[in-house]
């Protein structure tokens, strides 16, 4: 890799550097084996930034002017019509639940459903096609409220379709670890943000940031927001408006709509007393960090700043330029790459404008069409920006055909799921649950072909340059592999083996599958759980990827421990270390357990260690490893090590063999949770508890005592323990209180973190009767569904995934016996090959409990 120097002269126009990058890489060269990456053990300290600068670009126009503003990981720009001053008529509307008056502007329609939140919930009607039962009743502030962060769902109302590399926002905050661009309860719009955090508790990489405003140029973030009243502003996934308040200077609506690389924004000014129309295109910021002496008290100016170049280019009618902030950074050795990574950016304009300057570091510099800070660079990583302008989102297209374009991708697939018995509430937490599913892992590569022949190239972060192939980033396997995974491989099975291959790729280049991949890896979490999900799908019958590669990198997982294992303790969120995996497995290999004095979350490693073995054990069988699949399947019982008989719970033990006590060792959960989660033995988990009595028992001392958080991942599959101690009608009361309690319709709608999808799949799963609580081996515990019909159109299918439960919307919550195409079925699990290819699943449903299922 080319170390990073100063670079002398001017800087390469992104398209040109996009080219070249073609060019260069047209032919695929092999990727480094894993044996050629070296981890390095060097500890440095972070790189000290030379430039410590906040470039934007102010874009001045006189009169009044429409704009609408192109923008993505590069960005673009067009026009349409004239801000008009509606008048309002009434017109009553009913859905299948209610009826109520809606307030409508001329020539609007109710675009969604009233989610009790004050918010616009009518729009033109151009907006509402095509038309589509799903995006109808999707919120997607639903999981955005609660105090930040740790009772956020961390969501946010984003314009893009599904799996996007950039997602648009509005944006009332500035973005970092541990907060979101956008909160529903702030009143105030600083402009629009292409982010790419892929959850609350990651951090930004590369973002595009745009306002607009009236009269006096603002560029600093906090004095460019404009007030807005929630009842102007309406929110979809395919679309987004507002009008926000400039004051005595007027008004300007602001739409915005996106593709996946490609944000397209319109600005209209209504401007009092010859108030100036401008933009402001940011290139670089202040970027909050959140590092060791910041984790807790979560500081917003312990701030760095990123570097940027941009050029307006009056010529173009465009604004290019770059930044290089990755706020992740600090987690990974100095030694890991990405270390020349930058977010490129092209803003095209429809109309010329008139004016034109830079500010830097606040300070306003009109005429001066070019800025940058002293940039470090290595290799050259711009892909083609203005090419995605072109090829997503062409001249001349309109905001309004945009918007379809987006809206059409979400109703495919949205509009597979139909519900019965469900009322609006419900079916708004059932909708936007799948919509949040549909978002990560998301793509990061790009097209540098054309529409007819297609080039796809992504960055790879490890090689720090540009590869062929296609790729995917935002990788929160520890969250997603328990039932998001299984998920998309029902509804996504188009993307399935291209989102594996990404974590070949990722093996290849980086020498590890990853663990939480933001760019690269980032060491969040604990455990290699991308073995389950290579695992499920194998059992699942995903047959485009390299299976035999795949063994290599789950083998590889399993039998090698990290870098220095026997020096750090990869604590969490620990800085400049080695790419974690398995920490710990050197004396979890030799003493059957992780040490608590050796290596931080001890207990969960342990745990999470032993399903993974069971993982790669089945990864073994698969491709006839059957050796490896002996050792791999009696090391998955290296859960019995924890078991503390004296106390009756799962405990963490020292290198000496002590207890470590019960709260030590313990990765979001304690040792309730911890104590029931054996995934792949359930029986044997309940023979070491003495039976299905003192199982039972546990459990509902587990319960009562509210001890189960559903708010975080270990507790998701413990509801459905109770089935294989013999009380069904346990597991289908709590999962059901569950779902009821932990979930609703409204921005505070969900308990926990979303988790890139996983708080959705649960609720998608149980809704429907059944949940992965062993997902590497493709089974499903059935619990009871929660509504009278459910009917998934699955893609490939050779027909539906019917699901009747009659009775279970009002109020029939237990199960008396189960059918599958008509024959009897007493098992309380179903595999994934009886449903993968549809399946009429008939519950008959009771109000009392019932003693159903062996």
């Amino acid at each position: 890799m080319a170390t990073a120097r100063r670079r002398q002269g001017p800087h390469p126009d992104p398209i040109q550097a996009a080219q070249q990058a073609h060019r260069a890489h047209s032919a695929p060269s092999p990727s480094p084996s894993p044996a050629s990456i070296k981890h390095q053990s060097t500890r440095r300290h972070q790189r000290s930034l030379l430039a410590r600068s906040c470039l934007a670009v102010l874009l001045l126009a006189g009169g009044v002017m429409l704009i609408s503003s192109l923008l993505g990981l590069k960005h673009r720009w067009t026009i349409s019509a004239v801000y008009d001053h509606l008048g309002e008529h009434v017109v009553k509307l009913s859905s299948s639940a209610a009826d109520w008056q809606v307030p409508l502007g001329s020539g609007e329609v109710v675009g969604h459903a009233d989610f009790e939140d004050g918010r616009k919930h009518a729009v033109r009607r151009e907006f509402t096609q095509p038309k589509s039962e799903g995006l109808y009743w999707v919120n997607v502030n639903l999981g955005n409220g609660g105090p930040e962060p740790d009772l956020s769902g961390g969501m946010i109302p984003a314009v893009a379709p599904p799996f996007a590399m950039t997602r648009w926002t509005p944006q009332t905050r500035q973005n970092y670890v541990s907060m979101c661009p956008y909160n529903q309860t702030d009143t105030k719009l600083h402009g629009f943000i292409g982010t790419h955090q892929p959850a609350i508790w990651m951090g930004e990489s590369g973002p595009a940031q745009l306002s607009a405003g009236l009269g006096e140029v603002e560029t600093e973030f906090e004095a460019r927001g404009l007030s807005f009243r929630k009842e102007d502003e309406y929110a979809s996934a395919n679309y987004y408006s507002n009008v926000l308040d400039a004051g005595e200077h007027g008004k300007i609506q602001a739409e915005l709509a996106a593709s996946s690389r490609v944000g397209h924004l319109r600005f209209t000014f209504d401007a009092t007393r010859g108030a100036a129309p401008h933009v402001v295109v940011q290139a670089s910021r202040e970027s909050v960090l959140i590092n060791a002496a910041n984790t807790v008290a979560r500081r917003p100016d312990n701030v760095t700043y990123p570097q940027g170049w941009v050029k307006v280019d009056k010529e173009r009618n465009e604004v290019y330029g770059w930044n290089d902030e990755r706020q992740d950074r600090i987690l990974l050795s100095e030694e890991l790459p990405a270390k020349s990574f930058k977010g490129y950016f092209v803003a095209r304009f429809s109309v010329p404008f008139d004016q034109a300057g830079i500010s830097h570091r606040g300070k306003k510099k009109h005429g001066v069409f070019e800025g940058e800070g002293e940039v470090l660079a290595g290799c050259v990583l711009a892909l083609n920006s203005r090419s995605n302008l072109d090829l997503e989102i062409p001249d001349g297209q309109s905001l309004e055909a945009t918007s379809r374009a987006t809206r059409s991708t979400w109703s495919d697939k949205l509009d597979l799921l139909a519900v019965s018995g469900a009322t609006p509430q419900n079916r708004t937490v059932l909708y936007t649950s799948f919509a949040h599913t549909l978002v990560y892992p998301y793509s990061v590569s790009e097209n540098l072909g054309t529409h007819d022949s297609p080039y796809w190239a992504y960055y790879s972060g490890y090689l720090d340059r540009v590869l062929p192939g296609v790729s995917y980033s935002g990788y929160s396997i520890w969250d997603t592999f328990r039932a998001q995974t299984a998920w998309l491989i029902m509804l996504v099975p188009e993307r399935a083996g291209a989102m594996i291959t990404s974590m070949l790729q990722d093996y290849k280049e980086g020498g590890w599958m990853p663990m939480w991949k933001n760019i690269v890896e980032t060491n969040i979490m604990v455990g290699t759980h991308s073995d389950a999900i290579i695992a499920q799908a194998m059992q699942a019958g995903v047959t485009d990827f390299d299976w035999t590669l795949a063994w290599q990198a789950v083998r590889k997982d399993a039998f090698t421990p990290p870098d220095r294992d026997t020096e750090l303790r990869f604590g969490d969120r620990e800085e400049h270390t080695p790419q974690e995996v398995r920490a710990g497995l050197t004396e979890y290999m030799r003493l059957g357990y992780v040490a608590d004095d050796l290596h931080s979350e001890a207990g969960s490693r342990t745990l999470d260690y032993a399903y993974d073995d069971w993982a790669a054990a089945i990864v073994a069988a698969n491709v006839d490893a059957r050796d490896d699949a002996r050792v791999l399947l009696e090391r998955s019982k290296s859960y019995r090590n924890m078991w503390n008989a004296e106390t009756g719970f799962m405990e963490a033990k020292n290198s000496d063999g002590s207890w470590a006590g019960p709260n030590a060792g313990w990765t979001e959960g304690d040792h309730w949770a911890y104590s029931l989660t054996v995934m792949h033995d359930v029986p044997g988990l309940i023979e070491l508890m003495g039976g299905n009595a003192s199982f039972v028992a546990f459990m509902d001392r587990h319960f009562q005592g509210n001890h189960n958080l559903h708010t975080n991942e270990p507790s998701h599959h413990i509801p459905y323990l109770y089935s294989f101690a013999g009380a069904p009608s346990k597991s289908q009361e709590w999962v059901r209180k569950i779902g009821r309690e932990e979930y609703d319709h409204t921005a505070t709608g969900l308990s926990g973190n979303e988790d890139c999808g996983q708080m959705s799949a649960w609720y998608l799963f149980s809704a429907m009767g059944f949940y992965p609580v062993d997902p590497a081996s493709a089974t499903y515990v059935i619990g009871a569904p929660f509504f009278d019909s459910l009917t998934l159109r699955l893609p490939g299918a050779r027909r539906p995934l019917r699901i009747t439960a009659r009775g279970a919307s009002s109020g029939a919550k237990y199960v008396r016996g189960v059918t599958i195409d008509g024959k009897p079925h007493r098992d309380i699990m179903i595999t994934h090959e009886q449903i993968r290819d549809g399946a009429d699943i008939v519950f008959d449903m009771q109000q009392t409990p019932q003693v159903w299922g062996k």
